[in-house]
């Protein structure tokens, strides 16, 4: 917990008894982060910078609150009063309990990262930049709302299937990991870049020729994205750049560029699933990839799962992915 030098200690006990008095300004920033006792605050509260994170005893906030930054990471709060105003930056992240929105919220900067219970934002939202990452539950949005020539980060938000149709123009869209997000409407512009990483989208609209495509955060070409299948194991050892590298055999998969290159195998028994083999492959200018290449007893499908370039046997691959330091203490009775 820190406290502010322009605030007197005496107004600062006053907040964390509880006694602080309705309708007080405070023209600088006031911070009660991890103050696990706090369950109130005074009404009509006007703060430049309130920061309130893992307050974890603070089910509601006041009415008439007045910040220029609001950050509340790691509450319980369920909603926001609907007279809440922050101009600049509302940051919730973590706040897993958070339920409702108050019908129409505007600030600049919104950030909504895990907030697990959230299933709709609110009518009339109109915010600049909007952070609805990992927000799993989240399926709906408002009819109307505004996103201005901002960003929108909507990582990993699995329940997602559209984007509205009022969100027209934006500067960056991350929507990766968006797994039921099959189409992007048309008319949607981004002027910057779009990042499609494990998303079934299998074309974009017009409206978005040209744009800059990134694969989490990598920026890539539209052959990598979308037509993984032509991908050759000549395409991958010829690319320079490490990281778009690793994309690239992300998209053909370790399995086919395997069978391409012809893999040294290092290691090679047997399990109840089946044989095993561990497989290397050098990458000019980066780190050998070592794969192991299993069967699952219960389906029966192949699997080709990387592993750290030291592994030196089948059995100390496996013993790795299953999360053991020492390949001595892995004794399974079956492989999965």
């Amino acid at each position: 917990m820190t406290q502010d030098i322009s605030l007197p200690d005496e107004v600062f006990d006053q907040f964390l008894t509880e006694q602080a008095p309705d309708g007080l300004t405070i023209k600088g920033c006031l911070d009660l982060s991890n103050n696990v006792d706090l369950t109130r605050l005074p009404n009509n509260l006007t703060v430049t910078r309130l920061t309130l994170n893992n307050c974890t005893h603070l089910r509601s906030l006041p009415s008439g609150l007045s910040c220029y930054e609001l950050e509340m990471q790691g509450t319980a709060i369920t909603t926001l009063p609907s007279d809440l105003r922050v101009e600049y930056r509302l940051d919730l992240s973590e706040s897993t309990a958070l339920q409702v929105l108050p019908d129409n919220l505007k600030v600049g900067s919104l950030v909504l990262h895990h907030c697990t219970a959230l299933t709709t934002l609110p009518e009339g939202l109109d915010v600049y930049y909007l952070d609805i990452s990992d927000c799993p539950q989240l399926t709906t949005w408002p009819t109307r709302g505004s996103l201005r020539f901002g960003r929108l980060n909507a990582r990993d938000c699995t329940g997602l299937t559209e984007l509205p149709t009022w969100m027209t123009r934006l500067a960056q869209l991350d929507i990766s990991g968006c797994t039921h997000l099959k189409t992007l409407p048309d008319g949607l512009r981004v002027s910057s870049w779009l990042d499609l990483a494990h998303v079934p989208i299998q074309a974009l609209p017009p409206s978005l020729s040209g744009v800059r495509l990134r694969w989490r955060d990598v920026l890539v070409n539209e052959r990598i994205v979308f037509h993984p299948e032509t991908l050759t194991v000549h395409d991958v050892l010829d690319e320079s750049n490490a990281e778009i590298r690793r994309v690239m055999l992300e998209r053909m998969g370790y399995e086919a560029f395997f069978e391409q290159a012809q893999a040294e195998i290092v290691d090679q028994d047997r399990d109840p699933g089946g044989d095993r083999r561990l497989l290397s492959m050098s990458i000019p200018g980066d780190e050998t990839l070592v794969c192991l290449a299993v069967q699952c007893p219960s389906t029966e499908r192949r699997y080709v799962i990387r592993v750290p370039p030291t592994m030196q046997t089948c059995h100390q691959a496996a013993a790795w992915i299953a999360g053991y330091d020492d390949p001595a203490d892995y004794h399974p009775l079956v492989e999965t």
